[in-house]
């Protein structure tokens, strides 16, 4: 008897039966376009911003990531990202001078995007078996290079360049679930500022009789070689400067909160929260710059502090944009809402299309290496900004073969106008066979 996929449509409550015959025609369909879209072009190698880059077993970058990259949406002066930007930045160039009363902080918001593994981990003290090493959470290129998983990555490069405060800006890049606030490229804002022992203490006058360093020990209000007095004043002097920064975002009567947390590259390290339309919002991460990365990038004889903030989680929250895929919206009717000239204009962006979903369901066995994200991948690959969620509904262990089984609903949803049925089901198809040949599950 011929395998049969099963897949629903909670729309119109039908189900279609596909023969393995159907499905076989359908994997070379889609084994043909791949190969198409590899006409005349080295399969073996990657082309981004003008670089090649050699493919290896690590790769696992996929075409509509690709398309992506050098958008810098951040950059473009009628949309919303660059709206945040301007205010963040207006807000350091405004109350941060050097004393030539030139700004104090340095901007970089177009460096490139492919780093190396030493530039995105090591050079931050992540360890060798951190989870975001793994290839279910970050684009790899190759064993060698990859696409900058936070900001973070240039942190060590600038303070080796002589920098003490500088804000970094640009697109990163993770494999993450399918909803209408995550979205595998995204934008952070980082921000660095390192401090000599007479700029720390120099509101104490005479700085002779304060200690900088010290030989003690870690615990959870400093650093080993951070004495009380240093860690206390740089905690004061990053708070004081994260939390004005919050009040230029979001008012002066806005509620705060600070929150311990942990980051590799930091300590002690917090997060803030804010009080924002009743519920408690994580605005940023920040903490003291761990001085053994100092120490590597040349800066042994400073200390600091870093933050970083995700901009599409800001702007989401100031313009009340509902869904992330829009942030990649080239209609007008989106861009038009944001192209003003003052940064600080409050504007409420207001819903200009809003089409049915079409919900279908896929459910099939799991192999034992299985990763979600490998399969929210394939599902953004083949479905691209249709797909507005992926949802796991139902996850079960059969009794006597201990296989695994999910189901998922799959809601599509185009931003500007109505899918059909019938294109909703090609592409579901598509995603399920890629799937199977892929990811060697199994369909119920």
């Amino acid at each position: 008897m011929l395998k049969r996929i099963r897949l629903f449509s909670k729309i119109h409550g039908w189900q279609i039966d596909l023969h393995e015959r159907q499905l076989l025609k359908i994997q070379t369909a889609i084994i043909i376009r791949k190969y198409s879209l590899c006409t005349n072009t080295d399969t073996r190698t990657l082309s981004i911003l003008g670089n090649s880059y050699i493919r290896d077993p690590t790769t696992n970058i996929t075409p509509k990531i690709i398309e992506k990259i050098g958008k810098n949406l951040h950059c473009i002066h009628n949309h919303p990202l660059n709206l945040i930007t301007r205010r963040i930045e207006n807000y350091f160039n405004d109350n941060y001078r050097n004393s030539w009363r030139a700004p104090m902080f340095s901007k970089f918001d177009r460096i490139n995007p492919v780093v190396t593994l030493k530039q995105n981990f090591d050079s931050l003290l992540v360890s060798r078996d951190h989870p975001s090493r793994a290839l279910s959470e970050s684009y790899y290129l190759n064993s060698e290079y990859m696409l900058r998983a936070h900001t973070s990555a240039h942190q060590s490069d600038l303070i080796k360049q002589g920098l003490d405060a500088f804000l970094v800006v640009g697109d990163v890049y993770r494999r993450d679930t399918v909803d209408a606030s995550h979205y595998p490229v995204f934008h952070q804002m980082e921000g660095v500022r390192l401090f000599s022992k007479q700029e720390l203490f120099s509101h104490l006058g005479d700085t002779s009789r304060v200690t900088f360093f010290e030989e003690g020990k870690r615990d959870a209000t400093k650093q080993e070689r951070h004495t009380i007095d240093t860690s206390l004043f740089i905690e004061e002097d990053l708070k004081k400067t994260l939390r004005n920064l919050a009040n230029h975002l979001f008012g002066e009567d806005v509620e705060m909160q600070w929150v311990d947390a942990y980051f590799p590259f930091t300590h002690p390290s917090w997060e803030l929260e804010i009080k924002y339309q009743g519920e408690w919002l994580e605005v940023l991460g920040c903490g003291i710059v761990e001085q053994e990365l100092l120490s590597s990038a040349g800066a042994d004889s400073r200390v600091g502090w870093a933050f970083g903030l995700g901009l599409e989680r800001l702007a989401m929250r100031l313009f009340s944009i509902p869904d992330i895929r829009l942030f990649w919206s080239e209609d007008q009717r989106f861009l038009d809402q944001f192209n003003v000239d003052d940064p600080n204009t409050n504007i409420t962006f207001k819903p200009f299309s809003k089409q049915s979903p079409c919900v279908n369901d896929v459910s099939f066995w799991v192999p034992e290496a299985f990763s979600e994200n490998d399969f929210y991948d394939i599902v953004r690959n083949i479905g691209g900004d249709l797909v507005e969620n992926v949802e796991l509904f139902d996850n079960f262990v059969h009794p006597k073969t201990q296989k695994t089984s999910n189901a998922y609903h799959i809601t599509y949803r185009h931003m500007e106008r109505s899918l059909t049925q019938e294109e909703v089901n090609e592409i579901h198809e598509n995603i399920i066979s890629t799937a199977v040949q892929e990811l060697g599950i199994q369909v119920r």
